[in-house]
């Protein structure tokens, strides 16, 4: 299956995909900007987002450093335990199996807490450029619970957080490769996320996470919104600093000033 869909199939299809047993490339606003992205050697592609989902498995923890307005740092600490990290690579060669195309990135579905006696240590602040108002998101237990900025857009995020509370939730921290092949944004997530780091609120049931359509209040409030950060699209906020903690308490530093210090090639 092909869909070069307006809107996102990929949630549905990701479910269906093992059920029925065929193959699926989503490609939700597929646009010919996307082009060059599908030229790409995705034996290699797939190679390095499978390093990183090594790394990413291995990981109980990850802490990011945000950088507000080339001043201001904030801390965000994401429990990664309880969870198998994923890997995008653009090939889709076995039947129950749907992903986007173009490719390229490792996505995984912090820890939400679900296991009795065991909550989720995921908490802090999370800034997302939204226009050219930085939107301070508080998070606890995984969850956006609050807005601690001002402005138009920190207000009309309160309101939707207020409405749709399951908006919140941490759904994923992903890791795109595609900027180190000379890929730039176009300004459609799809591609957009493919090259660096992104994290998303909202549904993350078909990631293999728990929150999913029943938690919100109609079909049409169900969301998944990634936010990347890269300079083009978030020119306000820089991911200054992002450190894997490993099983066994070696950490590996995976980010720095928004571009990877791990060697692809080692």
């Amino acid at each position: 299956v092909l869909a070069p869909t307006e809107l996102s199939t990929t949630a549905p299809l990701k479910v269906m995909a093992p059920t029925i047993g065929f193959r699926a490339a989503t490609m939700p606003g597929f646009s010919p900007a996307m082009v060059p992205a599908l030229r790409l050697d995705y034996v290699e592609v797939n190679r390095r987002v499978n390093l990183l989902k090594d790394l990413l498995d291995s990981a109980t923890d990850a802490d990011l450093l945000l950088r507000v307005n080339g001043t201001r740092e904030v801390a965000l600490h994401l429990d990664l335990r309880h969870r198998t990290a994923h890997a995008s690579g653009g090939l889709l060669p076995e039947p129950g199996t749907a992903g986007n195309l173009p490719s390229g990135e490792t996505y995984i579905v912090p820890y939400e807490g679900e296991i009795e006696g065991d909550p989720t240590a995921s908490g802090g602040q999370l800034p997302v450029q939204l226009g050219d108002e930085v939107v301070i998101f508080e998070i606890e237990r995984n969850r956006a619970v609050r807005i601690s900025s001002d402005g138009p857009e920190s207000a009309a995020e309160a309101a939707r957080l207020a409405a749709e509370p399951a908006r919140g939730n941490l759904a994923e921290l992903g890791l795109g490769v595609l900027a180190d092949f000379g890929i730039k944004p176009i300004g459609e997530v799809l591609l957009d996320e493919k090259l660096g780091l992104h994290l998303a609120f909202g549904r993350s049931e078909h990631f293999g996470g728990q929150v999913g359509p029943d938690d919100f209040s109609r079909p049409e409030a169900v969301m998944h919104q990634d936010h990347v950060y890269l300079p083009a699209l978030q020119p306000r906020v820089t991911a200054a600093r992002m450190v894997l903690e490993r099983q066994g308490g070696a950490s590996v530093d995976l980010i720095r000033d928004g571009d990877y210090v791990i060697d692809f090639e080692g």
